[in-house]
């Protein structure tokens, strides 16, 4: 093995927590609430499914199976996404 090379960052993207009022989502060592009133595509999906996403660089979370996509900046900053999501 040879450890003189330099190694590739990896980032962790996951769900950390569900409440009744939404769910938390850990990605690039930050973590971002999202509420089940202003995304209610994901009110009724099952725990699986809210589980079951991916990255999408440069900064974009989707959920396949709800057909759903966050872009990360409409999470950290959503004063300057003022469309509500339907």
């Amino acid at each position: 093995m040879d450890l003189s090379q330099n190694g590739i960052y990896i980032s962790e993207y996951s769900v950390t927590n569900i409440s009744d009022l939404g769910f938390w989502v850990l990605a690039d060592d930050k973590e971002y609430f999202i509420p089940f009133e202003e995304y209610p595509g994901f009110k009724d999906a099952s725990v699986k499914q809210i589980f079951s996403f991916r990255f999408i660089p440069p900064a974009q979370l989707r959920w396949e199976s709800l057909d759903i996509d966050i872009e990360l900046q409409a999470l950290s900053q959503p004063e300057s996404f003022p469309l509500v999501f339907r």
